[in-house]
C-alpha cells in the first residue's frame, strides 16, 4: 500500500528544501488567499490564521495530508512583510540593526477533516550595522522575497549575533513543529516507515 501523499501548500523554495532535508516527499500547491493583516490582529494570530486558511484552501483527498505555513518578522509589534523595493528593504534592515526581533511561523496540517495547528516563535538579534553594510546588503537579490527583508541562511547570517529558538523557523518552517503536527494527524515520517 502506498504511503499517504503530502501536499506542501507553499511557493517557498526554503520550505521545500527543509522538508526534503528530513526525507519527506511531497507535491506542491499554491493556495490563493487574502494575506492582508486584519485590524488589530496580533502577529501570532495572523500567522496562525493564514496557515489554517492555506491548509483549508487546498483540495485534497481524505487520505492526503496538507501542510501549510506562514512566517512573519515582527519589530515593535509591527509585521514586516517582504520589501517592495530597495527603499523598503533599507527601512527594514535599519529597523532590525542592533536589535532583537521576533519571527513567528504558523503551521497547519490537515488530513481529511482533522486540522491541527501551532505557532513557533524565535528571537533573533542583529548586531549594529553600518550604513555601508546596509547599502551593500540591499543591493543583493537576497532581501526581496523574504519576510523582514533578510535570509539567515544567506549573507544576513553575518549580521546575526544570537538566535533563541528554532533556526529553521527563521528560514521559514519550524521543522520540530511541522513534524510534530504531521505525526499528530498520522502522516508517516521518513524514520517511522519500515
Amino acid at each position: 500500500m502506498a504511503a499517504p501523499s503530502l501536499i506542501l501548500a507553499s511557493r517557498s523554495p526554503r520550505r521545500r528544501e527543509l522538508l526534503t532535508g528530513v526525507g519527506l516527499t511531497f507535491t506542491l500547491a499554491s493556495p490563493d488567499i487574502d494575506e492582508r493583516v486584519k485590524k488589530n490582529e496580533a502577529p501570532r494570530t495572523y500567522v496562525l490564521r493564514l496557515a489554517r486558511e492555506k491548509a483549508s484552501a487546498v483540495h485534497a483527498s481524505d487520505d492526503a495530508t496538507v501542510l501549510a505555513a506562514d512566517t512573519a518578522v515582527v519589530v515593535d509589534g509591527k509585521i514586516l512583510g517582504k520589501p517592495r523595493d530597495r527603499a523598503d528593504a533599507t527601512r527594514m534592515i535599519k529597523l532590525l540593526s542592533g536589535r532583537t526581533h521576533d519571527v513567528f511561523t504558523g503551521v497547519a496540517v490537515r488530513r481529511g477533516k482533522k486540522l491541527v495547528a501551532d505557532v513557533a516563535r524565535t528571537r533573533v538579534t542583529f548586531r549594529k550595522l553600518t550604513p555601508r553594510e546596509i547599502t551593500w546588503y540591499v543591493r543583493l537579490p537576497e532581501p526581496y522575497d523574504k519576510a523582514g527583508g533578510y535570509a539567515i541562511q544567506g549573507a544576513a547570517g553575518g549580521f546575526i549575533t544570537r538566535i533563541a529558538g528554532s533556526a529553521s523557523n527563521v528560514i521559514g518552517l519550524p521543522l520540530h513543529t511541522a513534524l510534530e503536527l504531521l505525526a499528530r494527524v498520522g502522516h508517516p515520517l521518513a524514520w517511522s516507515t519500515p
